[in-house]
């Protein structure tokens, strides 16, 4: 799978029209070489922590072909950083990517944790109230990754793909049954590394259902 890094993006605290908290969604590319450390790019902001962010959201990557899908519905060319991403990555697909696949950049390793699912901030950033729905129903969710190796990382730079050999969670799946999946499917998704707060809910879940038994 040949990627490339065509895009940092970092963003600060700002207010949007029609979403009353300020938000860090609104991202512009910056110069490199830039820091990526265990939490994240260094300077980027990041303001719901209850929602956002942690060691396993640290880094949001979007793939190119992803905002290209985008462009005839919005009428333009999605500009990096649009998304809220913080790497924009050419060769990217959402489809074609499991969780625990690892990205290296230079001397940074990431490593797929779990896809992005819209929220309303999103679709002020966009403008559009039914985004939350188009966005889901489009099946590009781009992928949240947690840093196993900090480093810097410069737009042109080459990403290397390294396949999850364990059991194969496909973001695009887990994002359709990110809330609600049967019992069994939890079991298989544990086996997999993804958003320790999906451990968690899993976990509680599946012992409240052995509890009623």
């Amino acid at each position: 799978m040949d990627m490339r890094l065509t895009s940092i993006n970092v963003g600060q605290p700002r207010h949007i029209e029609g979403h009353t908290a300020a938000t860090g969604i609104i991202k512009l590319p910056v110069d490199g070489p830039h820091e990526i450390h265990r939490l994240g790019l260094a300077g980027d902001a990041v303001m719901d922590v209850k929602n956002h962010g942690g060691p396993d959201q640290a880094v949001y990557l979007y793939g190119q072909p992803d905002l290209d899908f985008f462009a005839p519905g919005l009428g333009y060319a999605p500009e990096p950083g649009l998304f809220g991403e913080n790497l924009t990555v050419e060769g990217l697909e959402s489809a074609g990517i499991n969780i625990g696949d690892r990205f290296e950049i230079g001397d940074v390793l990431l490593e797929a944790s779990a896809p992005r699912n819209p929220c309303a901030t999103f679709a002020a950033r966009m403008r559009d109230p039914h985004w939350v729905k188009r966005f889901h129903n489009a099946g590009r969710p781009g992928v949240y990754a947690r840093v196993l190796r900090p480093g810097h990382v410069s737009a042109g730079m080459p990403v290397r793909f390294i396949p999850y050999e364990g059991p194969l969670v496909p973001v695009t799946e887990l994002m359709r049954d990110y809330k609600n999946p049967s019992p069994e499917r939890m079991r298989y998704l544990l086996g997999a590394p993804i958003h320790r707060d999906l451990v968690a809910q899993y976990e509680a879940a599946l012992a409240q259902g052995d509890l009623l038994r």
